[in-house]
């Protein structure tokens, strides 16, 4: 009986309902795609109370205010007073004041609701409790054996100072309303570092080779019979690596760029949804933050694309040029696809770009908001198969 969702524990099981009446692509007003709408609604609901959506970091709003005027620290004195304030700001040891908040909001723009937010202070160095990672998770996973002393030793393996950053969580920017466990995170980000830095004879990586340019021939291998596996053989060309693995309990992201070395991004992806549309938007959008934010701080972008991106600036942009390198907005403007909902304009567009038909029909989705349409062109159950050595959840 469907009713109303007031715990995390029935939220939890009508989140695995939804995945399995997704995965049955039940036809319109059938009994099952009216229980999928309603439970769709009821999760909504239970989200907008639980996960309220998050404003950004006012310190990140302000650096990419920064980026985008081409502001220096130096610029930013006449609002925050002088330089070594500036430099404590920036560094999160100092907390913004009401009369730099008023100053920025009508100097630079930045929306007071942003920066009256408290900026997390970085933290102490300390041992992690290491009874709190999914122990049980990573035995089942073939990652550690069953003691506490294994996972510290599966961490070990990270080079030193990156052990440090991605077990303190100080770098992680995530996309997300919802509450990730973030020790099954911390895990599952390590696993893709350590898998990457495991591939043999990877090319160099060259700064800065990522751009529009790269993304779009690299859609073009959506048209490929083995377009997912394509992608991979793809980047290991210019030196990124994309590691597959499913996201561990309580941690529903999709993808990550892991920018943790300068010299190597990383690409991670979960297959959470285990359709062709939403393989090649995530990798495109995690491919942008590796093309826009490379560079400018050590993080891990961790993204739960189910989420809009709102008032994120770096999500946002990532998002923009992940659309424009699957479908450039001069030529969906003037395509029927952007009018006309039908299979024969997503095959039309396709064609054009030298892209699979469900980049185009998910494209229309989205625009649309009509998550139910094309659902024949999107390719569900299209991308898994490509990866058989996986060991996908039931």
């Amino acid at each position: 009986m469907i009713k109303v969702i007031k715990s995390r524990a029935e939220y939890e099981t009508a989140l695995a309902e939804i995945e399995i009446l997704i995965d049955l692509d039940p036809k319109p007003k059938s009994a099952e795609a009216e229980q999928l709408e309603l439970l769709t609604l009821l999760v909504e609901n239970y989200e907008a109370k639980a996960f309220p959506k998050s404003l950004p970091d006012p310190v990140d709003a302000i650096q990419f205010r920064m980026e985008q005027q081409d502001l220096t620290p130096r610029s930013l004195v006449p609002y925050i007073g002088s330089r070594s304030k500036v430099s404590e700001v920036l560094s999160r040891k100092r907390p913004l004041t009401l009369s730099m908040i008023r100053a920025l909001q009508d100097g630079l723009g930045i929306p007071a609701r942003v920066l009256i937010q408290q900026s997390p202070i970085p933290e102490h160095e300390e041992e992690p409790d290491w009874s709190r990672f999914p122990i049980r998770e990573m035995v089942a996973r073939g990652w550690v054996q069953d003691s506490l002393e294994a996972v510290k030793g599966f961490f070990s393996q990270l080079p030193s100072p990156v052990q440090n950053a991605v077990l303190l969580r100080k770098t992680k920017h995530i996309r997300s309303a919802r509450n990730m466990d973030s020790f099954a995170l911390t895990a599952w980000v390590a696993h893709i570092i350590t898998c990457a830095n495991q591939i043999p004879d990877l090319a160099k990586y060259r700064v800065g080779s990522v751009n529009l340019n790269l993304m779009r021939e690299l859609a073009k291998c959506s048209i490929q019979d083995d377009g997912p596996s394509a992608a991979c053989r793809f980047l290991a060309k210019y030196g990124i690596p994309l590691i597959i693995e499913p996201h561990l309990p309580y941690t529903y992201l999709d993808g990550a760029a892991i920018l943790v070395f300068s010299n190597r991004p990383i690409i991670g992806m979960t297959l959470r949804h285990d359709r062709l549309d939403n393989f090649w938007f995530t990798l495109m959008h995690e491919l942008a933050h590796v093309a826009l934010h490379s560079g400018q701080e050590n993080t891990e972008f961790i993204d739960d694309l189910d989420i809009e991106a709102n008032e994120d600036p770096k999500e946002r942009e990532a998002d923009e040029l992940a659309g424009e390198a699957l479908i450039p907005q001069s030529v969906w403007k003037t395509s029927p696809a952007s009018r006309v909902p039908s299979p024969e304009a997503a095959q039309s567009l396709a064609r054009k770009l030298e892209i699979h038909p469900a980049i185009a029909a998910g494209r229309m989705r989205y625009e649309r908001k009509a998550f139910r349409l094309l659902n024949n062109l999107v390719g569900h159950r299209e991308v898994r198969q490509h990866f058989p050595d996986i060991k996908w959840p039931d």
